[in-house]
């Protein structure tokens, strides 16, 4: 009976990332790195879920002994159906990436916002309050980030969205959470906006690897000196950033928000700091191959 018990001790503790498509993902690279530099006996997969097998991949992860998994594309918001426990956070937010199982029980979180603003602080801009922010796009993606930049108490967050029902719908919700000074509008009040941001942040699909030549907004509309944020992370820089460092703006990449997420997610399932660092190079590293 002890020999059994020593066994079932030494298998790994087992993780993975749930999206469609998957094999994109820089998830198991970072996270496997991750597990091997805080001495964890675990392995990170990656999970291919289409969204009509999605509540048989959630009760697998209990089935299957999973510690816990992220959650990716276009399951962020469909999954908080079958969980146990959704976390305040993520339920204002309305997604989770971020899935625990506690002994069958599971709850989901979402770490985008945290990291994202961790990231920000760290990188770009090291106090948002007081300031004027533009979010451009109004889907699960800027809801997390402006959830979390409400906490940092700046003076307004504008949201600019293709659709301007969309975005005045986003803003009105979290308005009504209390998140402060928040306005929705269409993207042909770009100029007008722009004009006065001190912080633009893209929270759309354009510029993503391989629409590489995509460009949310036309980068000209913003003004020098602004703080220009994207949280694509492939490419490591987007048009947008590029073309708003040549005209003299800070530039913040996604890639920082990638990792904070992971290591927020990191300490979620095991209890232990994140090894940050560790986790940026492997994701540069996997960048090389």
């Amino acid at each position: 009976m002890s020999e059994q018990k020593n066994a079932y001790a030494s298998l790994p503790i087992l993780l993975g990332v749930m999206g469609d498509p998957i094999g994109h993902s820089k998830s198991p690279a970072m996270h496997n790195a991750a597990l091997e530099a805080a001495g964890v006996n675990g392995l990170y997969m990656p999970l291919h879920v289409r969204p009509e097998q999605l509540e048989a991949a959630v009760k697998g992860i209990v089935a299957l002994g999973y510690r816990g998994v992220n959650v990716t594309i276009p399951h962020k918001e469909e999954v908080m159906q079958y969980l146990d426990v959704i976390d305040e956070s993520a339920r204002l937010i309305g997604a989770v990436n971020t899935i625990v199982n506690e002994g069958g029980k599971l709850t989901g979180y979402n770490t985008d916002g945290i990291g994202y603003v961790r990231s920000l602080k760290e990188e770009a801009v090291p106090d948002l309050s007081g300031k004027q922010i533009a979010v451009l796009g109004a889907g699960g993606a800027a809801r997390g980030v402006i959830y979390a930049l409400a906490l940092e108490k700046p003076e307004r967050i504008s949201i600019l969205n293709r659709t301007a029902e969309r975005a005045s719908m986003l803003a009105s919700d979290l308005r009504g959470h209390g998140m402060g000074d928040i306005t929705g509008s269409g993207m042909e009040e770009a100029a007008a906006v722009l004009a006065s941001a001190d912080i633009v942040i893209n929270t759309t699909a354009a510029g993503m690897h391989p629409h590489v030549d995509d460009v949310p907004v036309n980068p000209e509309l913003i003004r020098e000196g602004t703080a220009v944020s994207d949280l694509i992370y492939n490419p490591l820089e987007t048009r947008l950033l590029r073309e708003a460092r040549m005209r003299g703006c800070v530039v913040h990449g996604g890639l920082g928000m990638f990792v904070y997420q992971g290591a927020v997610a990191f300490e979620h399932w095991l209890g232990i700091p994140a090894p940050v660092e560790t986790m940026r190079r492997a994701v540069l590293d996997s960048f090389m191959k």
